[in-house]
């Protein structure tokens, strides 16, 4: 089981698509293109419902109106695999 990393920031870059920074330091885009949004979820696959996106600095992780949220550990992993190198 991957460390609990909390979500410290999240950019909205564009349709179903978001940038992460994470406690760590880690900062990576994540792309949620293409998936298919079904049940709580289903509201998300609006492009304007997914950019109320906030972070929930209690949770440690990112959340939408009505109370969605997405477990950290997989969206870092996401991250980690697209990386953003700040200069």
């Amino acid at each position: 089981m991957n460390e609990l990393v909390d979500i410290t920031h999240v950019e909205v870059l564009g349709a179903h698509q978001l940038r992460l920074t994470f406690a760590d330091g880690t900062i990576g885009d994540v792309d949620f293109r293409g998936r298919e949004w079904r049940g709580v979820f289903e509201p998300l696959g609006d492009a304007a419902e997914f950019a109320r996106v906030k972070v929930d600095r209690k949770a440690g992780t990112i959340t939408w109106p009505g109370g969605l949220d997405m477990a950290p550990e997989p969206l870092h992993e996401a991250a980690l695999r697209n990386p953003v190198r700040v200069a």
